[in-house]
């Protein structure tokens, strides 16, 4: 009788496991007016520079973030658990200016490059890991401001997660078209 019950137990694991559904990987949404940052509940079209989208598994619209820095910082804090399914940023090198990044040049931070360590502040002031599309467009973007390029698992977590004086930072930021 026990060896049946063990037996029925697996039989209904073993069918759970199956059940489970695999997130499929949305694609990127067009940046609206309605978009609001996640961390300052700002309007994202308010901000210059770069935005992100975070597609979470079980929500249906993405999260916003006026900053990519936001947007890396919010993927290494781990009181964040809902599953991440895929994470767009705005491809600098196809927007039209850093004033305006461009409502639908995004691409996937998986196959982008970025530019850290920049004399280019982000949309909230701090300096920012600039992403492109392409490395040529990042080489050209690092002859202009400085910095390095890495990829998104590059990027160190005290760039996302260190306090910043943004005050001081500006001083030092000429902007960037």
């Amino acid at each position: 009788m026990i060896r049946i019950l063990v037996a029925l137990s697996v039989a209904f694991l073993a069918a759970g496991c199956m059940d489970e559904e695999v997130a499929e990987k949305p694609d990127p949404v067009t940046l609206t007016a309605e978009a609001v940052g996640y961390f300052c509940q700002m309007n994202v079209l308010e901000h210059e520079g770069p935005m992100a989208q975070i597609h979470l598994a079980g929500y249906p619209a993405p999260v916003w973030f006026t900053q990519i820095r936001d947007a890396v910082a919010y993927t290494r804090m781990p009181e964040e658990t809902t599953e991440i399914i895929a994470i767009y940023v705005s491809d600098m090198g196809q927007a039209p200016s850093w004033s305006t990044p461009g409502a639908d040049n995004w691409v996937d931070a998986d196959a982008a490059v970025f530019v850290i360590g920049s004399r280019q502040a982000g949309g909230m002031g701090a300096p920012e890991a600039v992403p492109f599309g392409s490395r040529n467009d990042a080489e050209a973007f690092v002859a202009s401001n400085g910095g390095e390029i890495v990829s998104l698992a590059d990027i160190p977590d005290a760039y996302v997660l260190s306090p910043v004086d943004t005050a001081a930072f500006a001083e030092t930021s000429p902007g960037a078209e």
